[in-house]
């Protein structure tokens, strides 16, 4: 590749970025017809994909539950209900082993009766009431969702007829402000999106008023990522803020005043959050004398006047990072990262500084995550506790009382002789790069399924998963994940050394893993599969056609693989912080260098490649997959090499139910184990 921006016109595959287009379906359906018939039909892919199934069904899996009030809230899924149900309990039902639900919303019947092809996205219930809410539906999967107001009390839809709150599929961010206003950002017209697809004005939208009626209260600049408002319904503490998204990891935060909006003058690229009288600020980059990755706080109405004294409630170290926090009423509970081992800690703000104190009776397995807190409410909070053997249990606690186990997930598959360690490769800068490895010890060098991401600060840690059990440990195979750069496994530094124009270091990383996997006798290239979507299926493309050499197989799942035009599909502007920008010809110049779907070449030895996406992923546009496929055939690469499958719904997921997510994942095991165990269908 030369560093001079090539014209768009040389690509001959643009037709392929006609997401519904007849002719593109056409290309879709016969691609899906070759892998289909493929990779389907054995007994081991109908084995497999029954127990997937079981595993996505199963009756005894956890409900995690969300607490509004009284009330714990639920989305269910399971073989009857594929669509999903919105239910609801009390704490004492939810600790009987069958509780009695509520059912609010029945998705299956839903779409049934309006002849939609409906997918849950969610629902915001109104404080402090909890009489309404707005649920976001999508069709198929999609990002793009309506959005319709129910009632709680009625359990009904009140549509626009009814003096209702309702808008047309789109990419909307909408708030409650109280029962006769919300928030609304969406697509108002011409103008109205910013370049990533997302809402650039917001307005104060009053019950029983045209949309187009109602008053602007922000506007952001076209090539923002996205802005929206949000109404804080803490009691005693009401106020509204608006956010401005510069880009992905810059942001801008505003008080909204009588007098209008007061900006909290913190850097764009700090995350700040305000909670009762508390201003949290967690900086990515150094902030004066304050270090990258760590979280601050200080009286809001202090900051407002000026003062710019800080409290320091974490600062990192070379081992360990800030992974999450959340506030309870009364109390801040942080998770940090000690290489890559979760730790949780509460602290609480008193006369003369913030007490700190580990979180008690939390186990030491490999990650706990903190999956719910009500900050309106008092100081409870539920803790997802798992690891890559130990299926997860689901604790709640009281900040300073006892925990109780509420309930724990079945196992999916036999963990007997199974594993868990870490070990350290080093990348070739001198890195280490710490990685997990799990499986039998008798069944190496073997079959090994390394996955990773690399990508947006996003941390990848130890979890149980039913799925990648039952499809490969349950059978012999040996699974990895890599913490490489990009991640935030380490804080921003780990995530800022591997963006934009260092970015081939996420690539060094992830190759130095594979190499150590097979000098430490875990595996062998041949035998070495890799897996990953979205940007970890970016990461799949670059291994493909950088280091083909290191590998046996080859998943790339919803990826980004066109670098020069990844901007300008879909939600692709909103990623140029990350990746860099393809018209720049500075930038052009480091993406031309490694964009997989510029650097496959005919000739070369490759190892076998299963590319998978979604026709409704309206966030990486699915034209990446077809695009590097039809490229690939065109340069001779045989159909079994190259498979190909297109789910038509699913959005970014690729799968609308769990039909479509057994059968999807059932087709990846089913290539994996052909090509890294030698052995056809069977």
């Amino acid at each position: 590749m030369t560093d001079a921006t090539p014209p768009v016109d040389d690509d001959p595959y643009l037709w392929l970025e006609d997401v519904t287009g007849e002719r593109a379906l056409d290309w879709v359906r016969a691609r899906n017809a070759e892998t289909v018939a493929r990779l389907t039909g054995g007994e081991r892919f109908d084995r497999v994909r029954g127990e997937l199934r079981e595993v996505l069904d199963a009756d005894n899996r956890i409900p995690y539950v969300r607490r509004r009030g009284e009330h714990l809230y639920n989305f269910w899924r399971d073989a009857t209900q594929p669509r999903g149900l919105w239910r609801r309990t009390t704490l004492e039902e939810y600790r009987k082993a069958e509780p009695d639900w509520q059912v609010l919303i029945d998705v299956d019947a839903l779409a049934e009766a309006e002849g939609e092809n409906w997918v849950w996205q969610g629902a915001e219930v109104l404080r402090p009431g909890l009489r309404r809410c707005l649920v976001e539906l999508s069709r198929g999967g999609a990002d793009a969702t309506v959005v319709r107001e129910f009632d709680l009390e009625r359990l009904e839809f009140r549509g626009v007829a009814d003096g209702g709150f309702e808008l047309p599929e789109a990419k909307s961010s909408v708030g409650w402000i109280d029962e006769d206003h919300i928030y609304v950002g969406t697509d108002f017209g011409e103008g109205s999106l910013t370049s990533s697809g997302y809402p650039r004005v917001v307005r104060e939208w009053r019950r029983g008023t045209p949309l187009a009626e109602a008053p602007v209260v922000f506007e952001g600049k076209p090539d923002d990522v996205s802005v929206r408002a949000y109404h804080d319904s803490t009691e005693g503490w009401e106020r509204d803020f608006v956010r401005r998204n510069v880009d992905f990891y810059r942001s801008e935060l505003y008080l909204r005043t009588a007098d209008g909006l007061v900006r909290i003058d913190v850097p764009e690229d700090a995350n700040a959050s305000v909670h009762r009288e508390w201003l949290l600020v967690r900086t990515r980059t150094p902030w004066g004398e304050y270090p990258a990755g760590a979280l601050l706080a200080a009286r809001l109405d202090a900051f407002l006047a000026g003062e710019r004294t800080m409290t320091v409630l974490f600062e990192p170290d070379a081992h360990t990072s800030l992974d999450y926090y959340a506030w309870t009423r009364n109390h801040l509970v942080l998770g940090t990262l000690s290489d890559v081992k979760t730790r949780l800690r509460v602290l609480t703000p008193a006369d003369g500084g913030w007490l700190d104190e580990p979180l008690a009776g939390v186990p030491e397995v490999g990650s706990v995550d903190l999956v719910g807190t009500d900050p309106h409410g008092g100081d409870e909070f539920f803790l997802d506790v798992t690891g890559f053997t130990e299926p997860s249990t689901l604790v709640r606690g009281v900040v300073g009382g006892t925990l109780e186990t509420l309930r724990q997930a079945p196992p999916f598959f036999d963990s007997a002789g199974l594993v868990a360690e870490q070990f350290f490769a080093t990348s070739a800068d001198g890195t280490r790069i710490p990685y997990f490895v799990v499986g039998a010890h008798e069944n190496r060098p073997g079959p090994t399924l390394l996955t990773g991401y690399g990508g947006f600060e996003v941390s990848q840690t130890p979890y149980y998963s039913g799925m990648t059990g039952r499809g490969w440990l349950a059978r012999g195979g040996t699974y990895v994940l890599a913490n490489i750069r990009g991640g935030g496994e380490y804080g921003p530094d780990w995530h800022n050394q591997a963006i934009k124009a260092n970015r081939h270091r996420v690539y060094e990383d992830f190759a130095a893993v594979a190499a150590d996997l097979v000098e430490r006798g875990i595996t062998t290239p041949a035998r070495l599969g890799i897996q990953g979507g979205s940007n970890g299926g970016l990461l799949m493309g670059v291994m493909l056609t950088r280091y083909p050499e290191l590998f046996g197989a080859i998943v790339s799942q919803v990826p980004l693989l066109d670098m020069r035009r990844y901007h300008k599909l879909l939600a692709g502007a909103s990623w140029m912080a990350e990746y860099g920008d393809p018209d720049d010809p500075a930038d052009w110049a480091y993406l031309s260098r490694y964009s997989p779907y510029h650097n496959v070449h005919s000739g070369r030895s490759y190892p076998p490649a299963l590319f998978v996406t979604s026709t409704r992923d309206d966030r990486v546009h699915p034209a990446h997959a077809r695009k590097m496929v039809a490229r690939m055939r065109e340069q001779g690469y045989a159909a079994a090499d190259v498979g190909y499958y297109e789910n038509i719904e699913g959005g970014h997921g690729a799968a609308a139910d769990n039909a479509q997510l057994a059968f999807k994942w059932a087709l990846v095991f089913e290539f994996l184990w052909e090509r890294l165990a030698g052995d056809q269908r069977r």
